[in-house]
């Protein structure tokens, strides 16, 4: 099987753990294309998702032969992690 694009939207989260309060990723979610990852990247933005920050990812994927290709950034905003490995 050949490599395919898989474009994500994976949102983070506050958690508290003990007295300390973590930022976790939440559930991702797999998006049509890059102008549908976008669109929940505003959403996020304006308020209208609860979630303390999200990424927008694209990235080369071949299943079979367990190959993930580098992440590229399409967005972010709100609190999310320093950089995407």
């Amino acid at each position: 099987m050949a490599a395919t694009e898989r474009i994500i939207f994976q949102p983070y989260v506050w958690r508290k753990s003990g007295r300390r309060t973590i930022l976790e990723p939440g559930a991702a979610i797999a998006c049509r294309d890059a102008d549908d990852a976008l669109r929940r990247i505003e959403k996020v933005r304006e308020g209208l998702l609860s979630v303390a920050g999200a990424h927008a990812v694209r990235m080369s994927v071949d299943e079979e032969a367990g190959d993930y290709g580098e992440p590229e950034v399409l967005g972010s905003v709100g609190d999310v992690p320093g950089e995407v490995d």
